[in-house]
């Protein structure tokens, strides 16, 4: 714990230091998000995440520390700042579709460089026993943050405007944020700590089913409609958010940010439900399943 403390003194001094964000979904968020996936699986797959985690120091990363499902909740963003070494792997975090056009899941992917590719990569690499243990905790990790970006409304809703980096926004009465960098971290964090019941918990069978299920492009488009629906309606108050430019400046009132609340609750709790499930499958006994196994 203290280690991934660290992290997130770093990651809160870089983005105090920059209005643009340099990390997606925050660091607070990712965590929790590996927190409710690791609270509801098995004792088996947390067997088998323990096992791997050993493998760490093969990584050669040691300047992000990788020995919790919660570290690896946000290792990707870490390595990721030594452009050098992980530079290539900046594009798989995000997959955007104009919120102006039909949802592709296919569009903005060139050879795999995109975040729902990389979901369904990084789950076959970790499901392959036949692979070293440290190649597997690698994608792992990918896994983990990738589940927690794609359900980022930002992450697949685009206006001309990268996600909404361009888009200065004032959140309350804080101002020069961008409307990204919003749904990235004060919204999200005060979605957590928000409601009666804390998101970090053992979710019934129940709610499982209700959160869970689908596959990468279904999350994405999920998060598509978000933005396209609410985000952009929401902080231009405009229905009509596809009928001409948007300003480069708004500002999200608190009302606009109550509305928000459960909206980011939701996802976060549905990443986290979603990524138990990845856990799950991917270690699961027996053979893997024919969709994994096709390309051998």
């Amino acid at each position: 714990m203290r280690a991934f403390a660290r992290l997130w003194l770093c990651a809160l001094a870089v983005m105090l230091a920059a209005p643009n964000p340099a990390f997606a979904w925050g660091f607070y968020a990712h965590g929790k998000t590996a927190e409710i996936g690791e609270a509801n699986i098995s004792p088996r797959a947390r067997a088998e995440i323990a096992r791997l985690l050993r493998s760490e120091a093969l990584l050669g990363t040691p300047e992000c520390s990788l020995s919790t499902l919660e570290e690896a909740s946000v290792w990707p963003d870490c390595v990721r700042r030594t452009r050098w070494r992980w530079g290539y792997t900046a594009a798989w975090h995000y997959r955007t579709t104009p919120i102006c056009e039909a949802y592709n899941p296919r569009a903005n992917c060139s050879g795999g460089n995109c975040v729902t590719a990389q979901i369904e990569r990084s789950h076959r690499i970790l499901a392959d026993e036949s692979l070293p243990d440290h190649i597997r905790l690698e994608a792992l990790a990918f896994m983990v943050h990738f589940a927690g970006d794609i359900h980022m409304p930002l992450h697949s809703g685009d206006k001309d405007d990268r996600g909404g980096n361009d888009r200065e926004a004032d959140y309350g009465i804080v101002p020069s944020l961008n409307l990204h960098w919003i749904w990235d971290g004060p919204l999200a964090e005060r979605a957590i700590t928000s409601g009666e019941r804390p998101v970090v918990r053992s979710y019934s069978a129940a709610e499982r089913m209700e959160l869970g299920g689908g596959s990468p492009a279904d999350w994405g488009q999920e998060s598509w409609k978000i933005a396209r629906d609410f985000v952009y309606p929401t902080a231009f108050d405009t229905q009509d958010v596809c009928g001409g430019q948007l300003p480069n400046k708004t500002a999200l009132s608190q009302e606009d940010i109550v509305k928000g609340v459960p909206i980011a609750r939701r996802r976060v709790q549905q990443a986290g439900i979603r990524i138990a499930e990845l856990l799950e499958s991917a270690f699961a006994p027996g053979p893997l399943p024919e969709s994994e196994r096709r390309g051998r």
